[in-house]
């Protein structure tokens, strides 16, 4: 490896975040069982069906049975369905800026993952692919043949593992900040080399198996604020309630151990990666002040037509830094 490839690693390297876990759900039962635990595991943070009405343009927090495990999402707007995939240590809260204006044009439909928020928790299942399925059989169940998928951070890899998967059902992709697992991953140095600010050390405590929940069980607001402190360029961009939704939904041991999971699978992610071919959806990419020239580098090998945006002042966790330009660039992109 050259020591060119092996700096602009390192930068990559700085911000590939994975995504996380969140509140309980009950495994089976109706809407308004699943509605009551998914606001009970927030420990008093404010529940789904509260922050979905919270948001202006008609939100709702709905859930569907799919793919052999209950998701929950919130959907309001009219027009073409954009579905939006959220990250670790988030959930769908993490697009609240950008959800009211995109709702004008489009049926705007969050996600929370597998194992996230106020979605089920299995035991498995957490590698892209099958993730990739959870959300196709949702967008068929909400009766579209397409939809535009845009994903941040695990749900980037989502997204892509999406359009590579379902290709006829892929209107478009946008991938924020990160792309699919691959074998570069591996190349990850154990210790931050000298001039690399930040050290992904969250990459190998998630693949850790019951120490995490062990130690986060109640006390995930310590890794919410350190990863919102550190991996943004201005941490009051996601203020004290904000982490506080975010907290309330790592604290369980399940949603924590779901969590893991997403870093767990990359090994299978890096193998699946390798039968895709090229994307050939229209991809947007929009990199960070930390991951721009990865993702510019990057996804042109990956898709037939792409365009590469930065999105300036922001860190990794643009949908919350830079709404603004977020939205323009997407609506510039979705035509």
């Amino acid at each position: 490896m050259t020591e060119d490839s092996r700096s602009f690693l390192n930068r990559r390297s700085m911000l590939t975040l994975g995504a996380g876990a969140a509140a309980a759900l009950v495994a089976s039962g109706g809407v308004a069982q699943a509605a009551q635990a998914a606001e009970a595991g927030r420990s008093g943070a404010p529940g789904d069906a509260e922050l979905a009405r919270s948001l202006p343009g008609g939100f709702r927090s709905e859930y569907a049975q799919v793919n052999g495990v209950r998701l929950h999402y919130v959907a309001g707007g009219r027009g073409e369905p954009l579905i939006l995939l959220p990250g670790w240590p988030e959930t769908w809260w993490q697009y609240r800026r950008i959800m009211p204006t995109l709702a004008k044009r489009y049926r705007v439909i969050a996600v929370d993952l597998r194992g996230m928020g106020g979605s089920g928790k299995p035991r498995d299942g957490y590698d892209k692919k099958t993730m990739a399925r959870d959300i196709f059989e949702l967008v068929r169940s909400l009766g579209y043949r397409q939809a535009h998928i845009a994903g941040h951070d695990i749900g980037a890899m989502v997204a892509f593992s999406f359009a590579a998967n379902h290709p006829d059902a892929t209107k478009s992709v946008t991938l924020m900040d990160v792309s699919h697992p691959d074998e570069s991953l591996y190349q990850i140095p154990m210790l931050a080399p000298p001039g690399q600010p930040v050290n992904v050390w969250w990459f190998a405590f998630n693949q850790v198996a019951t120490l995490p929940e062990q130690l986060l069980a109640g006390r995930s607001r310590y890794l919410v604020d350190w990863m919102l402190d550190h991996l943004t360029t201005d941490p009051a961009a996601v203020g004290d309630r904000d982490r506080a939704i975010y907290a309330a939904a790592y604290d369980r041991p399940d949603a924590i151990r779901a969590g893991n999971g997403y870093y767990q699978a990359f090994g299978k992610d890096i193998e699946d990666q390798k039968a895709y071919g090229k994307i050939t959806a229209p991809m947007l990419g929009l990199g960070s002040e930390f991951n721009y020239d990865y993702l510019a580098a990057v996804l042109p090998s990956k898709a037939t037509d792409v365009r590469v945006r930065k999105i300036s002042g922001s860190g990794h966790f643009v949908a919350e830094e830079q709404p603004k330009a977020v939205i323009d660039e997407l609506q510039a992109f979705l035509g």
